[in-house]
């Protein structure tokens, strides 16, 4: 049994990624089975490509944050904004990233690019260079590689969905032919396709954070070295700051490198042991990256050899303008105050939809900020590194999907129908609710500021990765009720003459989201009590979850066209 034991605490990375798999396994070939049967034959190749790419993407972000705490010694508010940039572009650059496809009228060749962009962006990431603690010219080379992956990203996310969308246009035309039924039959698969693309997005994001751990750890055992969350920000102080370093922050670090290998501790100094470990701890992460760059090119690969079979997006046809002024004027005063107010209330409705969900998305995203930094210094992570909880979200995505599927259309039968803007309403209460547990977890064990504990939690008071799967099953099941469901209302609110704006301002009010969370370290690391910073984010979803249904009979019937 102890030869077992420690067999699985050597290993416990790997072990987990074997059981995910195995786990995950039937599920996707339930989806796969589902696709091949149903839905164009496009769209497993399509999915394979972004899951390709997704992979790639959430071994890098399941670290990042981490990763540049750890590598330049920074504190969690100066890696949360570098996050939050990063995520804000990775968004806002979808925007050009469509225009250029549009403009060129070359979607493929769009996103061939954007892959190998990316495949740069991570070639860069991977190159182990370090220059000491705090600002350099390698963080400035770190934020460069950033931001080339966003632009990568910008070129390649919004685009191979405008492919898949137009496989179900050209479907549900081939469809047409044989009837109204079969017509409306064909519709009713859009927004199950594009679940099962979102599926395997989420694949990716199952097996991906475990990557960065299993070659970070490898690394340092063949350096003679143990994994340990606490020790680079305790080696950064005391390289950077020795002499006024806190006592008890010294203890911590002396107790720490005491259950280091004996080898890699006999006979060297603290401070050259300090910076040998931060080096050893991030080269593995950056060897790590070298699978993203693997990831982009299968993807591109995947792409290239399948991409005669998908559609070329072209855009519609607009109504010119002579057409639209000759409506216009056969139009009677009455008809056309009637079309300025219908448009303007959906706008209305649109607006106020996306200032909602901004604060979604500010509550979602801290999985890699204030969460990231939680499971770091507050879950036990000695057996499983924080990184790896990241892959907790997208496990539940893939689980729960089908079941949140079946719900809706069991209601749906029954003629009991849950509006789109009740659903996004409710998934901010359950948003809510996965704060609202952290809130009674942390006040019931009395814990401070992760800054009163002078770099290292005690282990007596961390709690077991139960309460992460916990607060990530609840995020989850309000992402499945917001984020696919908020792309389905835009549609449907959307006055028809400008539905690419409105695709644009959601992908636009994500982004303010996402940069939003930058505020996450500052409330984690800022506030005397850990559960007042859980408190802020529940009273954030409470608040939208109140003005979503304050506004919910006034949504509706906009949604509905009965206004």
């Amino acid at each position: 049994m102890e030869f077992i034991g420690n067999l699985w605490r050597a290993n416990t990375p790997l072990f987990m990624l074997i059981a995910g798999l195995i786990v995950v396994t039937p599920f996707i070939v339930f989806y796969v089975k589902k696709a091949l049967k149903e839905h164009p034959k496009g769209l497993i190749p399509a999915a394979l490509s972004n899951m390709g790419e997704r992979f790639g993407y959430y071994i890098m972000n399941a670290v990042l944050s981490l990763f540049i705490c750890s590598k330049f010694g920074v504190p969690d508010k100066t890696a949360g904004i570098m996050f939050a940039i990063f995520y804000f572009l990775i968004y806002v650059l979808s925007l050009p990233g469509g225009i250029i496809a549009d403009r060129t009228k070359n979607y493929k060749r769009t996103i061939i690019t954007g892959l190998i962009v990316m495949a740069v962006g991570y070639c860069i990431l991977s190159i182990p260079v370090f220059s000491g603690h705090g600002f350099s010219w390698v963080m400035v080379l770190t934020m460069l590689a950033l931001l080339i992956i966003a632009c990568g990203n910008g070129l390649f996310k919004g685009n191979l969905q405008a492919v898949v969308g137009q496989l179900y246009d050209d479907f549900e035309a081939e469809e047409a032919k044989k009837g109204p039924e079969a017509l409306a039959k064909a519709k009713e698969k859009r927004d199950t396709g594009f679940q099962i693309f979102y599926v395997f997005i989420n694949v990716g994001g199952v097996v991906a954070p475990f990557i960065a751990p299993i070659i970070r750890n490898w690394w340092l055992k063949s350096h003679n070295m143990i994994y340990n969350a606490d020790l680079p920000k305790l080696c950064h102080d005391f390289v950077a700051n020795s002499d006024t370093m806190k006592p008890e922050a010294v203890a911590n670090l002396t107790e720490l490198v005491a259950k280091q290998p004996e080898l890699a501790t006999q006979g060297v100094d603290m401070a050259q042991f300090c910076d040998n470990y931060i080096t050893v701890f991030n080269t593995g992460v950056h060897f790590a990256f070298i699978a993203s760059v693997a990831a982009m090119l299968i993807s591109l690969t995947i792409f290239l050899c399948t991409k005669k079979g998908l559609p070329n997006p072209v855009k519609k046809e607009s109504v010119s303008t002579a057409d639209h002024e000759k409506a216009l004027d056969n139009m009677s005063r009455e008809e056309r105050e009637a079309l300025a107010k219908d448009v303007k209330q959906r706008m209305a409705g649109l607006y106020a939809v996306l200032g909602v969900c901004v604060f979604f998305w500010f509550a979602f995203h801290q999985n890699g900020e204030s969460l990231a930094f939680f499971a770091r210094d507050f879950i036990q992570n000695d057996a499983i590194p924080p990184e790896i909880m990241q892959c907790i979200n997208p496990f539940f995505v893939i689980i729960l999907t089908p079941i949140i599927m079946w719900l809706f259309a069991s209601l749906t039968r029954k003629g009991r129908e849950v509006s789109t803007p009740r659903k996004i309403a409710l998934g901010m209460a359950i948003a809510a609710c996965a704060y609202i547990f952290l809130v009674a977890l942390s006040a019931m064990n009395g814990y401070d500021s992760p800054e009163a504990y002078n770099g290292s939690v005690p282990l007596g008071i961390k709690e077991g990765p139960w309460a992460l799967i916990v607060t990530y099953f609840f995020l989850t099941v309000a992402e499945l009720f917001i984020s696919p469901l908020g792309l389905s209302f835009v549609s449907k609110i959307a006055p028809k003459h400008i539905q690419g704006i409105c695709q644009g301002l959601w992908l636009s009010a994500t982004a303010i989201g996402n940069l939003l969370i930058l505020l996450g370290p500052y409330l984690y690391n800022g506030m005397p009590k850990l559960w007042m910073c859980w408190l802020v984010f529940a009273a954030i979803c409470l608040v939208a979850m109140g003005v979503m249904f304050g506004m919910l009979k006034w949504l509706e019937k906009i949604t509905s066209g009965k206004q």
